[in-house]
C-alpha cells in the first residue's frame, strides 16, 4: 500500500503519510547493460540538457479534484522546442485551473499554459511562446524510453530542494516497481492523487522536493524515465516510464507544426474500465486459484523473464468493470491475447474506446469470459465546477472514486467554502439531498440553488468517505450578505489552458437579488430547534466538521413576564400585563398586539389555541423547576446562545460541547479584518432591550469580534433560532451589541423572552455576594453564588503575534470561585438585576521566541459601561443613522483617549519621585485603589499622539485628581457635555520628576468597527485596526492600506506579499489609503507585472513584484451600508469591468 516516506517531489506540496506495508520485491529484473559512458561523455551530455531544463513555479488558483489551492516549484524540460511543448509531471499540472510561469538557466521568464494532464498518470504538458526566449540557446531532450534498462546509470536534472539547478547521479535498479502512494490512509481510504496500472523504475538518486518533472537522462543526454516522487527515509526515487508519454506527445504534436497563439485542442484517446490491477508474481497468482495449465499457457506466451500477471485489485462502482470483475480476478486474455503487462492492456483499452472487449479471467480456479464495454476515461474526469459562496463543487472524479469507492460523477465537495462550513459540510463530501429533493448530478444542484433567495435555510444531506454508509443532515444559510461573486460556472477550455466563468444563474434567479428585502423575509421566518436535535454527537476532523445541527431540548425557568418586568421593555415603567391578540393576515402572518390591561384577554380561534398551550407548557416548565433561585428563574427569559464561527485550523473540535451556544457567529474567510483568529465563535449574551421594533443583545468581543459576521440567536426562554446584525462594537471595552427582529420570536415567543433589568449603580465592592447566571449544555440556566474578591482588577494583555483586538483601559470584575474558562453568562443581586457581564477575553500565551498558544478566560464587565450606550441608543444618539429592522436609528459617538494606560501602585510611584502632596490627593480621592495611572503608550494616529510620553503618570484631568479608567471615561464624556469644539483635556502629568501641564486631543469614533475591505491580487486590505495602531508604529510613507489576509492559490501567496504589512507604492505612486490605493489599481492591466513597496509593522521596507491575475482574482471591494445594513460586494477592476 506504500510508504509513510513516498512523496511527491513540488516544493511546496503537502505529502501526508502512509500506512507502511510489505515492500519487497523478489521479481526478476531484465538483465544488466553494461555502461560504457566516461566522465567526457557526461560533460557533453549535461551541457546539451542543462539548458532545456526549466523552473516551473505554479499556482492552483482553486482547490479541485485531488488539490488544494497552492503554490509551489517544480521542474520541466522541453521536448519539442519548435512547438513549445513542456513535459512535467500532471501533479505540477493540476487537474484544476493553475497559473505558471516557467524560468530557464539564464533567469528568463515566460508563462506557460497546460495542454495536456493525463486522467491516471503522473504526467502532462506545458505550452510556452518559444519566440520570447530571446538570450539562450537550448535543444529539446528526445524521450527515449527503450534505453531505461537495470544498472543504467542515470542522472536527474531538475530544480532539487529548490535550487534551480541539480544534477543527482544514480543507477537504475528496478523497472517493475509498483507505483508509489504519496497521501496519506485514513480508515483504509486513500485521500488525493495517486498513480495506478503502471509500473514505475526505482533508483537511489536521492531526490527531494521540488525535482518533479525532472529529466532522468542516460549518457547520450536522452530522457528515459520522468521523475515524479521519492521516500525521505532513504535515498529512493521514483521514475515514471515514458512510453506513454510518448504517444501523447505524438498526439499533440499532430496538432501543430509550430507554436501558435491559440493551441489547437486535441483529443487524446483514452480507455478505461473504472478497474485497478496489481502486477502479481506467478507463486500469488497460484495461491488466487490461477490453474497450472493456465500459467503455462501465459508463460509460453510471454516473453522471457515475464514473472507475474496481472491481478483485479479494486473496482469502481458504476464502472464497466462493477459487478463483473472482483478483487484477486487474474487475467489471463484480451481479446483473445495473452496480457501479462500494464503498458500491453492500456494500449489495447486506449484504442477501442466505446468498444466491447473480451476479457478471460481466472476467479478461484474458475475460468470465466466476459465482455465490457471500453469507458472514454476523458467522460470521467471533470472539467468544470460551481464556485458558490467560496466553495467548489464538481463531478466526482475517477481518482477520487477509484479512492473513496463511490460512483463517478456524483456532486464532489472539494472546497466547502463558507455556505457548507457554516452548515459542517467537510471537504470531500457527497451531496444527495438539497432543499427535499435528491441530487445525482451537478446540474440538479444547480437548479436547485438557483431558486433561493439570500438568506433563505434549506435541508442538506451528504455522505463522506469516512462513514460511507449513514447519512448527515445539516441546515444550509444561504448567504445574505455579498460576502461572495454571485454562483460561476467554471469550464476548462483546452485551447487556451484557461478556465473560462460564466454566470450559473439566470438573471432574474432569486439568488442573484441585492439582500435587503430577502432579509425582513427572513427575519420573520424562525426555525423552531425541537428536543430531536441534540447537542452531543457532533463529530468533526482538522479543518472538516460533520455534525448534525441543532441543539438540545430547552426547558425553561422563567416566570411570568408580567412579574418580571424591566425598565428597557419598552414599557412605560409600570408593570404591565401583556394581551395577545393574533390576526392573521392574507400571507399568514401573524401580527402581535401589546396591551396596558391589567388583565390577558386572548382572542381563540385554531392557531391561538395551540399557541396559548404552548406558552402555557414553557409557563408550567417554569413552575416546575421548584429549586432554581429567584436570580435563575428572572434572568433565564433574557439569555440569549451566541454561534458566531470556529476556529478555521482546529474546525468545530468544540461545537456542540459548550453550553455557551446561545450566541453562534461565523465570519466569512473572504473578510476576516481586524485580526480575527477564527471563523465560528459560540458564546452567551443577554437581551438588553426588547419592544415590537427592536430587540438587543449583549455579548463580549472574544464571541462577536467584528462586523463583518453572520449572527444566530438561539433563545432560553423560547426554542427558536434567529438571525442577529451587529449594529455597535466599543472600540474600548469588551463587549458588542447585536440586534433582532423581535416579530421574528412569534407571539408566544415575544410574550417569553423579555430584557434583563440593569443596575449600573452602585457598583459591586470586594465582599459583594452575586450570582453568576449562565446557560448550560441543554439551555437551561444555571446560578452559582460567589464572592466578589476583587471588582477593580486592571487587565494586562499582550499583543498577539497577528494583533488582533485586546481589551485595554478596562477594570474588571474577579470571583472567589474559578468557574473554568468556558462559562459565560452574567452577574446578578439576589433580585436577577444585571451589575456585570461574565464574559470571555482572548488573549496569547507565548513559549519561547515563536510558539505561542491562544487562550481565553473570562471576569466580569461591569455593567455601567453598556448601560450608558444604551441609554443612548434609545433615547437619540447624536451618530449617524444605521437601518435596524426597518429603521433608521442615529447611533452614539464615543470620545476616546486613545492612549493605553496602566495602573502603578502608589508606593512605587513615590520611588519615582512622586511627592507626597500628590499622593495624598490620590489617596483621598480613591482610598481603595491607591494607585496612579501611567502611560504605556498611544496609539499611532492619535490626537494624543507626541504628546504623551511612555511612563508619564496622569496625575489629574482639569485640576481633578485621577486614579482609575473610568475618571478618564468621564472625563472625555464631560467635553460632549459642553459642547467643546476642540476637544482637548487639560491634564497634569508627572514626567521625570517634574510636573507637565498639557493639553491633549481626544479622538471621537463609532462603533462601527471596519466597514470596508478591498482585494487585490488575493490580499485583503483594510485601514489599520486599532490593535495595529496600538503597537505605537505606522509608516510615514502612508498607512492607510494595510495587508490583514491572504488567499492561498493568489498572486500575492504565489510572489509572497503576506499579511502585517503596509503597501504604501505601486508603481513608484503612493497609495496613502484606500481612495488612493483603488486609483492606482483600476489602471493596471491583466497580466502585468507590478512593483509594490511595503513596510512591515516590524518597520522594515521591502519592495517586490507580482503579476496580476484579473482571471482568477479581480479586485473586489466589500463595503457596508448603514442605510441598507447590507454589506455589499463590488467589483473594482475585472478582465471585462471595473468601476
Amino acid at each position: 500500500m506504500g510508504d509513510p516516506a513516498e512523496r511527491l517531489e513540488s516544493e511546496g506540496l503537502d505529502s501526508g503519510a502512509v500506512v507502511k506495508t510489505d515492500d519487497l520485491c523478489m521479481e526478476i529484473d531484465p538483465p544488466f547493460q553494461e555502461n560504457v559512458a566516461t566522465a567526457e561523455d557526461w560533460r557533453k551530455a549535461l551541457n546539451r540538457v542543462v539548458p532545456a531544463v526549466v523552473v516551473l513555479r505554479t499556482t492552483a488558483t482553486r482547490s479541485f479534484d485531488t488539490e488544494s489551492a497552492a503554490a509551489s516549484y517544480a521542474t520541466g524540460f522541453i521536448v519539442d522546442k519548435c512547438r513549445g511543448i513542456i513535459l512535467t509531471n500532471r501533479h505540477v499540472v493540476k487537474p484544476g485551473p493553475v497559473v505558471a510561469e516557467a524560468m530557464f538557466l539564464n533567469r528568463e521568464e515566460v508563462p506557460v499554459h497546460p495542454i495536456y494532464r493525463d486522467p491516471v498518470h503522473d504526467f502532462g504538458f506545458f505550452r510556452y511562446d518559444p519566440g520570447a526566449i530571446q538570450f539562450l540557446n537550448y535543444e529539446e531532450i528526445p524521450l527515449a524510453p527503450e534505453g531505461a534498462c537495470v544498472g543504467l546509470e542515470i542522472r536527474v536534472v531538475g530544480n532539487d530542494s529548490g535550487e534551480k539547478v541539480s544534477i543527482l547521479a544514480g543507477t537504475l535498479a528496478r523497472l517493475d516497481r509498483d507505483a508509489p502512494h504519496y497521501k496519506k490512509y485514513v480508515v483504509e481510504y486513500l485521500d488525493g492523487y495517486n498513480d495506478f496500472n503502471t509500473f514505475y523504475m526505482q533508483a537511489a538518486s536521492g531526490t527531494k522536493g521540488g525535482s518533479s518533472g525532472s529529466p532522468v537522462i542516460d549518457w547520450q543526454g536522452r530522457a528515459v524515465a520522468l521523475n515524479a516522487g521519492s521516500k525521505s527515509s532513504s535515498a529512493s526515487a521514483f521514475f515514471l516510464p515514458l512510453e506513454r508519454v510518448v504517444r501523447a506527445l505524438r498526439f499533440l504534436q499532430k496538432g501543430s507544426e509550430t507554436y501558435v497563439d491559440k493551441w489547437k485542442a486535441v483529443s487524446i484517446p483514452r480507455g478505461t474500465l473504472q478497474v485497478t490491477f496489481l502486477h502479481k508474481g506467478f507463486d500469488e497468482t497460484r495461491r488466487l486459484g490461477l490453474k497450472s495449465e493456465t500459467e503455462q499457457i501465459v508463460r509460453q506466451a510471454s516473453p522471457s523473464g515475464e514473472t507475474g500477471m496481472l491481478v483485479v485489485d479494486s473496482v469502481v462502482p458504476g464502472g464497466p468493470g462493477y459487478k463483473h470483475l472482483e478483487p484477486g480476478d487474474v487475467l489471463v486474455r484480451v481479446n483473445g491475447e495473452v496480457i501479462t503487462q500494464f503498458l500491453k492492456l492500456e494500449t489495447l483499452l486506449d484504442d477501442s474506446v466505446s468498444k466491447n472487449i473480451e476479457l478471460q479471467i481466472e476467479r478461484g480456479g474458475t475460468s470465466k469470459s466476459l465482455t465490457l464495454l471500453v469507458q472514454d476515461l476523458h467522460s470521467i474526469t471533470p472539467d468544470y465546477f460551481l464556485e458558490v459562496s467560496g466553495a467548489v463543487i464538481h463531478p466526482l472524479s475517477y481518482q477520487q472514486a477509484r479512492n473513496f469507492r463511490f460512483h463517478c460523477s456524483l456532486v464532489y465537495v472539494a472546497e466547502p467554502g463558507y455556505m457548507l462550513f457554516r452548515a459542517g459540510v467537510p471537504r470531500h463530501a457527497i451531496i444527495k439531498k438539497f432543499a427535499g429533493e435528491e441530487i445525482s448530478c451537478l446540474e440538479e444542484l444547480i437548479t436547485f440553488l438557483s431558486k433561493l433567495s439570500r438568506g433563505a435555510r434549506v435541508p442538506l444531506e451528504y455522505i463522506s468517505y469516512m462513514d460511507r454508509h449513514r447519512r448527515k443532515h445539516v441546515l444550509v444559510t444561504v448567504d445574505r450578505h455579498e460576502w461572495y461573486a454571485p454562483p460561476q460556472i467554471y469550464t476548462r477550455d483546452n485551447s487556451t489552458g484557461l478556465w473560462i466563468a460564466k454566470p450559473a444563474f439566470q438573471l432574474d434567479s432569486p439568488f442573484l437579488s441585492s439582500g435587503a428585502k430577502d432579509v425582513e423575509n427572513l427575519s420573520r421566518q424562525p426555525i423552531s430547534l425541537t428536543v430531536e436535535h441534540a447537542c452531543a454527537g457532533h463529530v468533526c476532523e482538522d479543518n472538516n466538521q460533520e455534525f448534525v445541527d441543532g441543539v438540545t431540548n430547552m426547558e425553561t425557568n422563567c416566570e411570568d413576564p408580567s412579574e418580571c418586568a424591566s425598565h428597557h421593555n419598552a414599557s412605560d415603567g409600570m408593570i404591565k400585563k401583556r394581551r395577545v391578540e393574533e390576526d392573521l393576515s392574507a400571507d399568514g402572518s401573524v401580527v402581535t398586539d401589546f396591551s396596558l390591561n391589567d388583565t390577558r384577554e386572548t382572542k381563540l380561534d385554531k392557531s391561538s389555541v395551540i399557541e396559548d398551550d404552548m406558552l402555557m407548557d414553557f409557563q408550567g416548565a417554569t413552575a416546575a423547576a421548584a429549586n432554581a433561585s429567584v436570580a435563575e428563574r428572572v434572568i433565564e427569559p433574557t439569555l440569549v446562545m451566541f454561534e458566531h464561527g470556529t476556529n478555521a485550523d482546529s474546525g468545530f473540535r468544540m461545537v456542540f460541547k459548550l453550553f455557551r451556544w446561545d450566541v453562534q457567529v461565523f465570519v466569512p474567510p473572504s473578510c476576516m479584518l481586524d485580526g480575527v483568529h477564527s471563523q465560528h465563535f459560540f458564546g452567551t449574551g443577554v437581551i438588553i432591550y426588547h419592544s415590537q421594533d427592536m430587540g438587543l443583545v449583549v455579548v463580549d468581543k472574544n464571541t462577536v469580534a467584528i462586523s463583518a459576521s453572520d449572527v444566530m440567536l438561539s433563545f432560553a426562554a423560547f426554542p427558536v433560532e434567529i438571525p442577529g446584525e451587529v449594529v455597535f462594537l466599543h472600540p474600548v471595552h469588551n463587549y458588542a451589541l447585536i440586534s433582532y427582529d423581535p416579530s421574528a420570536l412569534g407571539p408566544v415567543g415575544g410574550s417569553v423572552v423579555r430584557a434583563a433589568e440593569l443596575l449600573p449603580e452602585p457598583a459591586l465592592r470586594r465582599g459583594d455576594s452575586v450570582y453568576l447566571v449562565g446557560l448550560s449544555r441543554s439551555l437551561q440556566a444555571t446560578s452559582r453564588k460567589s464572592v466578589v474578591t476583587n471588582p477593580y482588577a486592571a487587565l494586562t494583555i499582550g499583543s498577539a503575534d497577528s494583533p488582533r483586538y485586546r481589551a485595554t483601559n478596562m477594570e474588571v470584575i474577579e470571583l472567589d470561585t474559578d468557574f473554568g474558562s468556558t462559562f459565560s453568562g452574567v452577574l446578578t443581586d439576589e433580585l436577577g438585576r444585571v451589575q456585570a457581564i461574565w464574559g470571555s477575553f482572548s488573549t496569547q500565551l507565548k513559549f519561547g521566541c515563536s510558539t505561542s498558544e491562544d487562550h481565553q478566560f473570562v471576569r466580569g464587565i461591569p455593567i455601567y459601561a453598556i448601560s450608558q450606550v444604551l441609554d443612548k441608543i434609545v433615547s437619540g444618539a447624536n451618530g449617524p443613522p444605521l437601518l435596524i429592522n426597518g429603521v433608521k436609528r442615529p447611533m452614539p459617538l464615543l470620545r476616546i483617549l486613545e492612549v493605553e494606560l496602566y495602573p502603578t501602585l502608589l508606593s512605587k510611584a513615590r520611588s519615582f519621585g512622586l511627592s507626597d502632596d500628590w499622593i495624598q490627593a490620590l489617596v483621598k480621592k480613591d482610598p481603595v485603589r491607591r494607585q496612579v495611572l501611567r502611560v504605556r503608550g498611544c496609539l499611532a494616529g492619535s490626537k494624543a499622539e507626541n504628546l504623551l510620553e511612555q511612563g508619564d503618570m496622569v496625575l489629574a484631568i482639569n485640576k481633578e485628581p485621577v486614579t482609575c479608567f473610568r475618571d478618564i471615561e468621564n472625563a472625555c464624556q464631560a467635553l460632549d457635555k459642553l459642547n467643546s469644539t476642540d476637544g482637548k483635556l487639560h491634564m497634569t502629568i508627572f514626567r521625570q520628576g517634574r510636573e507637565v501641564e498639557l493639553l491633549v486631543g481626544t479622538n471621537v469614533r463609532d462603533g462601527n468597527g471596519t466597514a470596508r475591505a478591498i482585494n487585490w491580487c488575493g490580499c485583503i486590505v483594510q485601514d489599520p485596526h486599532p490593535a495595529v495602531r496600538a503597537l505605537g508604529f505606522l509608516p510615514e510613507e502612508g498607512h492607510g492600506v494595510y495587508v490583514a489576509r491572504w488567499c492561498h492559490g493568489s498572486p500575492v501567496h504565489r510572489y509572497g506579499l503576506y499579511a502585517l504589512q503596509w503597501i504604501v507604492e505601486i508603481n513608484g505612486k503612493p497609495t496613502p489609503n484606500l481612495d488612493a490605493f483603488v486609483d492606482v489599481t483600476k489602471e493596471l492591466e491583466h497580466g502585468e507585472f507590478v512593483r509594490v513597496r511595503t513596510i512591515h509593522l516590524n518597520g522594515k521596507p521591502r519592495v517586490l513584484t507580482l503579476k496580476q491575475d484579473l482571471h482568477y482574482w479581480p479586485t473586489w471591494e466589500l463595503r457596508f451600508d448603514p442605510n441598507s445594513a447590507m454589506w455589499h460586494r463590488n467589483i473594482i477592476k475585472g478582465l471585462n469591468c471595473s468601476t
